[in-house]
């Protein structure tokens, strides 16, 4: 399965972006897909996720509220659509897709697929 992301870019404080991560080849609902984010620096953080079929979405407390994920299985992607951006939202953004436990999804050792990631920045 190949990965593609797009869609950062920059944004002022309190705006909205929407992230989208494109899937080639394999199965795509065999998989989770997961959000991931790194700002230099620092380590990985998981941002969220969303279910291979029925596309229960799950986040970390960090976004919760505020940044929502969906998927549209017909055409191989998954979207997070982000709201009341801050500025410790700044950070490269990746895709991952893998099959985690319920308990592992923050574990980005677990996903065997990975997009390219994508420059989100909020400034004013």
């Amino acid at each position: 399965v190949q990965l593609q992301a797009s869609g950062g870019g920059l944004v002022q404080p309190g705006g909205s972006l929407t992230l989208s991560c494109a899937a080639s080849g394999g199965t795509f609902s065999d998989y989770a897909i997961s959000w991931f984010r790194q700002d230099s620096g620092k380590e990985r953080e998981f941002v969220g996720g969303i279910r291979r079929s029925w596309g229960k979405a799950y986040y970390a407390a960090s976004v919760e509220g505020r940044f929502t994920i969906s998927r549209d299985n017909a055409k191989n992607t998954v979207a997070l659509q982000m709201n009341s951006l801050k500025s410790e939202d700044t950070a490269i953004y990746y895709c991952a897709a893998g099959r985690p436990a319920l308990g592992s999804r923050q574990n980005s050792g677990l996903y065997y697929y990975w997009g390219q990631g994508t420059q989100v920045t909020v400034s004013s």
